[in-house]
């Protein structure tokens, strides 16, 4: 057997484990059989990173795990949430042995229903996730924690990530007063390999010990931003470039007196970009953006309100130049209303990335949340850790009028899923009352599924005040990759004979 017989093999076998089978028919005898659409079958396995949540004593974090229920997968299925030095060996080198005494955080068993688990303290490990068969398309996982008192004390919220090669985070800090840490997790065998870069409002900033950091396998490793530099700047992007392996990365925003919370990676660079759910009660919005290829960009900003696409006055648009980060401050854009920011280029279309600063509150009572540029929800999105009270559910279509579907899951202790269809009018936002299941018991999920029309952004803020603090934590949705196309194979037997 040659190599290209063993390559169709090995390519053919691949596909199968990923996405459960490749169909073979039988070819036209009249040599007319062409090949057939791909088909969207569930994707049977899937991976998640959780970061350390907290250092803070006073830490009380909460992981919730949902998998909506999704037509086409089969009976069976397990997943399970386990501190990333469990997935390591033990001290005769095997793993599997290692892995049966690890407790797991978190086990869910049926797609459909959150399941949740708390932690207190400062001590809780970084998370590796794996769900399969039923339970792996549109597995997610929230990572919610809520500190007293301290540097980023309020809400801090994150969705728990695939791993991969490359990130950009604009909107982290070394200025006097914030800690950023960047958290690089490694669920695998292997030891990573990273570069972190850090660029500011003149360009790239010099520094050899971001090079080449070692990420053990199945580990996680704090990178103080501070340390990387002995530069103090308000507004900076920092790319984590993977150079082997692949880790999930995050980034922690403390702030001594404005709280903190998760900054997330920033959507793949693009011309156009929606940065959805900025909360009606914002007291100060402040956009950050880089962009990465050689050429200057200029963008057109506008705020999607729930009346349509108006200009911000004195902010009509934003340069930003090549290798450079680039900051404006918004104030209270809001005003009042539901509000996403849409950036579009006003000539040359160049890739950016870009994430806002929103602070609620006033005073010494101010807290704070970040929300990056992100894809649209595309098939399907959810969020996980809703509660009846304090969830808010913004919807975005910036080009063209949507209908979309929203789904609330049973509650984790109880309580019937229950649906509404919105329409979203092109160029608005709109904060939805949504739909809260009967009966509800614990916290629940929302599912969001546009049905019609043109693109659609979504985010969910959760809100709880303590002693007037308006602690706040917002994450975008996108699309939650549960299914995979797979192209219809055609059986060739002449490939045997080469």
């Amino acid at each position: 057997m040659n190599r290209t017989t063993l390559s169709l093999i090995a390519g053919t076998t691949a596909l199968a484990a990923v996405t459960g089978f490749a169909a073979l028919s039988t070819p036209d005898a009249a040599g007319t059989d062409t090949a057939k659409a791909a088909a969207e079958l569930p994707v049977e396995r899937t991976s998640l990173l959780c970061p350390t949540p907290s250092t803070s004593d006073l830490a009380e974090t909460s992981y919730t795990s949902f998998t909506p229920v999704t037509k086409g997968t089969g009976s069976s299925g397990k997943a399970e949430l386990l501190a990333a030095s469990a997935q390591s060996a033990d001290g005769t080198g095997d793993k599997k042995a290692s892995k049966k005494t690890a407790k797991p955080v978190l086990e869910p068993k049926e797609p459909g229903k959150p399941v949740t688990e708390d932690t207190s303290g400062g001590d809780a490990p970084a998370l590796v996730g794996v769900a399969e068969g039923k339970l792996a398309p549109g597995w997610t996982v929230q990572e919610t924690t809520e500190v007293a008192a301290g540097a980023g004390r309020g809400l801090q919220g994150v969705n728990c990530t695939a791993p991969d090669t490359d990130f950009w985070f604009p909107g982290v800090s070394t200025a006097a007063g914030r800690t950023d840490y960047v958290y690089l997790t490694n669920p695998d065998d292997s030891a990573a390999v990273v570069d972190l870069e850090l660029y500011g409002e003149d360009g790239s900033l010099k520094s050899t010990v971001g090079e080449g950091i070692t990420v053990k396998p199945h580990s996680s490793e704090p990178i103080l931003l501070s340390t990387l530099t002995g530069e103090k700047q308000t507004d900076l992007t920092v790319h984590v470039n993977v150079r082997s392996g692949r880790v999930g990365a995050a980034v922690q925003a403390l702030d001594d007196k404005l709280g903190g919370d998760w900054l997330a990676a920033a959507g793949e660079p693009a011309a156009d970009l929606v940065l959805p759910g900025i909360p009606k009660d914002a007291t100060a919005v402040r956009l950050v953006v880089f962009t990465p290829g050689g050429a200057d960009a200029d963008l057109k900003v506008q705020l999607a309100s729930p009346s349509g696409l108006i200009t911000p006055a004195g902010h009509e648009t934003v340069h930003v130049k090549a290798g450079m980060t680039s900051a404006v401050d918004l104030g209270d854009v809001t005003r009042g209303e539901a509000g996403s920011l849409v950036l579009t280029p006003t000539d040359q279309r160049v890739p950016v990335v870009a994430a806002l600063r929103v602070l609620r509150g006033k005073g010494d009572k101010q807290e704070t949340a970040f929300i990056p540029a992100t894809s649209p929800v595309g098939s399907r999105a959810s969020s996980a850790d809703n509660s009846a009270k304090g969830t808010t559910l913004s919807l975005t279509a910036p080009s063209g009028t949507a209908q979309v579907k929203v789904t609330a899951s049973a509650g984790s202790d109880g309580g019937t899923a229950v649906s509404k269809t919105y329409t979203v009018k092109a160029g608005t936002t709109q904060d939805l009352q949504a739909p809260v299941p009967s009966g509800l018991k614990g916290t629940y999920a929302l599912t969001v599924e546009p049905l019609s029309g043109g693109p659609v952004y979504a985010a969910r803020t959760l809100a709880a005040t303590r002693e007037g603090v308006p602690g706040f934590t917002v994450q975008t949705l996108a699309d939650d990759r549960g299914t995979v196309a797979v192209p219809e194979a055609d059986q060739d037997l002449s490939v045997l004979q080469k």
